[in-house]
């Protein structure tokens, strides 16, 4: 496989992640701004503008922190490289460049969904905005389902790659956000505002009858970080990704006969995973484990795009 088209099957897949999750993060926040009293809303949508490392452009905009502007931003704005729209074009244009080794269900589910905002100038009220979420995550889980049912080969795999180095930059992210950032001052911890929050979180993830099936304790949020960091049954949590990672590296190197430091560093990562306890990494600083997690993420990615030879 050239190095050209293994790149942009890899960025393939970390788009498409990104607009999904982009997507659950713009609904989660709209759920918590409904249910929230003042000054939380208004928390929320900031919040969500710090997971998605949007704020410093947002800022440029001049536009006040209401629900309106920062959905447009997040959802449909060229300005924003991370916004959904963007990361569509983007995947669009890597599929479109390795067309033949997709199946034609997985580019028509990625066709589909950048139709859906190509011409979108604004994501309108509440309900016209959950829908034209609701349709961009029917068609994630189209190409998701579409990429397992492709060929267990390389084009497959480097997509899969891709997918799993973004899911678990976002989670960390979330988790982080959350953890440090988001509840207001003068709110105390365990409370009203502080419960909506983490229920907001394990909404972004799918992950609310994952928690209620594994802790029988009520929400609590220690639980909820052992869920979304050191579960590797959570599909969404860090473990999880940080396994698919080794396992998607693992088949590539035997397809290929290509393995290096990408594959070392993926094992550590995995095999530090396993050896950690909640309670540790909490009282070792969740913030600065979370942050440490996220350079050590993008310095993988350094290694996979240096081992395969993107360009």
């Amino acid at each position: 496989m050239l190095s050209r088209t293994a790149a942009s099957l890899y960025w393939l897949g970390r788009y498409i992640e990104r607009a999904e999750f982009t997507a659950r993060l713009i609904e989660a926040t709209m759920r918590l701004d409904l249910l929230s009293a003042r000054p939380a809303g208004e928390g929320a949508w900031e919040s969500a503008l710090a997971v998605s490392t949007a704020e410093e452009g947002f800022w440029f905009t001049g536009e006040p922190v209401t629900p309106e502007a920062v959905t447009r931003f997040l959802a449909l704005s060229l300005d924003n490289g991370n916004s959904i729209r963007s990361c569509l074009d983007a995947a669009r244009n890597n599929a479109k460049s390795v067309r033949t080794a997709l199946t034609r269900e997985a580019w028509e589910a990625i066709n589909r969904a950048w139709l859906g905002v190509r011409d979108c100038k604004a994501a309108g009220g509440t309900a016209a905005a959950l829908a034209m979420v609701d349709k961009l995550k029917a068609e994630a889980r189209g190409f998701e389902g579409a990429l397992h049912r492709m060929l267990r080969n390389e084009a497959s795999f480097f997509v899969r790659l891709g997918s799993a180095i973004e899911r678990a930059d976002n989670t960390a992210r979330l988790i982080d956000v959350k953890y440090h950032l988001l509840l207001p001052e003068g709110e105390k911890v365990g409370g009203a505002i502080d419960r909506d929050q983490w229920t907001t979180i394990l909404h972004t993830v799918s992950a609310v009858t994952a928690y209620r099936w594994l802790y029988r304790e009520g929400l609590r949020p220690g639980r909820v970080v052992d869920l979304l960091v050191l579960r590797p049954e959570m599909p969404r949590s860090i473990a999880a990704s940080a396994e698919e990672v080794v396992q998607m590296l693992t088949a590539i190197g035997r397809r290929l006969g290509r393995q290096g430091e990408a594959d070392r560093m993926a094992r550590v990562r995995q095999q530090m995973l396993g050896r950690s306890t909640v309670n540790g990494i909490i009282a070792g600083g969740l913030h600065e484990y979370l942050r440490g997690f996220i350079a050590e993420n993008a310095r993988l990615d350094q290694a996979i795009s240096q081992q395969f030879r993107f360009a």
